[in-house]
């Protein structure tokens, strides 16, 4: 019986896709030959030969999409493939250190009112990431939008297990049943903001989220994106979340973003730095 179904969502990432997908089957070897677990890689139409290099390796199943669909939609199509009672959503731009997973997996065994649990990420040099948080209100929000992320004022990375509100969708393992009667990650979000959003749904049906802090999982941030496209989509993810979830403060953090944008255009103006006025400026039409 598969227990775990691993998930791995690609666009152009075909090298750090390779180490991915061998470190996982490094480490997992015995369960794959077992069928114990399962690995489905899901290629988003990627151009850079992802498919030809990923088609070598014979412990995968392969599912290429025909266009880039992004992180939501992409999982979802693999996690309708996926016989596991579990499903571990995987960064194409991870490398798994050990076998921390199984202990993922007990943990859930023996936690019926766990629904998501979180995997701890580390940083290339080893130091913890933070992964999870809480959910955003006014409050928090705007530490965000003054750097506190950066500043690590909103994120956390708990030392031992601890129940949180929401964790990376980078390393996040979901009861299969859960996620199909969450209908899977909403597809209007084509990056950034769904994980969060997975949780706060998942939170609603009474079901808890953790972080689980005993196993190594090396990630790369941003090795499958990039900045400006991330501050672009987390503001479009942003009102989104606000306009489903919260509709009566989204009048204010609209006005709230759309402040920020333009703080962020004019001081690029003032110093001249092209990536403030590029990236605000694509972050504006959202805020409008």
């Amino acid at each position: 019986m598969i227990k775990l179904s691993i998930i791995i969502l690609s666009y152009n990432t075909k090298n750090l896709l390779l180490k991915c997908v061998q470190s996982v089957v490094a480490k997992y070897s015995d369960q794959i030959k077992k069928n114990e677990l399962e690995l489905i890689v899901v290629d988003n139409a990627s151009v850079d030969g992802s498919v030809q290099a990923i088609e070598k390796v014979k412990e995968i199943k392969l599912i290429e999409n025909k266009e880039n669909y992004g992180f939501s939609k992409g999982n979802n199509i693999g996690a309708g493939k996926a016989s596991g009672e579990y499903i571990l959503f995987l960064n194409s731009d991870t490398k798994v250190e050990d076998q921390g997973l199984l202990k993922m997996i007990d943990f859930l065994d023996n936690n019926k009112n766990a629904g998501i649990l979180g995997g701890s990420l580390l940083n290339l040099d080893g130091s913890k990431q933070s992964s999870c948080g809480n959910f955003y209100n006014l409050f928090n929000l705007t530490i965000a939008l003054m750097a506190g992320e950066r500043l690590g004022l909103i994120r956390k990375r708990p030392a031992k297990i601890d129940k949180v509100d929401w964790v990376s969708g980078a390393s996040m393992m979901v009861r299969r049943n859960l996620f199909e009667k969450l209908r899977g990650f909403d597809e209007k979000l084509f990056m950034y903001m769904e994980d969060m959003e997975l949780c706060f749904r998942a939170k609603k049906l009474g079901y808890q989220t953790f972080f689980y802090p005993e196993v190594k999982i090396i990630h790369q941030e941003l090795g499958s994106s990039n900045r400006t496209f991330a501050i672009v989509n987390i503001y479009k993810g942003i009102l989104y979340f606000y306009k489903k979830h919260k509709i009566w403060q989204y009048p204010l953090v609209k006005i709230m973003l759309l402040t920020k944008a333009i703080a962020a255009i004019l001081i690029g103006f003032i110093i001249n730095n092209n990536y403030l006025k590029k990236t605000y400026f694509g972050a504006l039409k959202f805020a409008i």
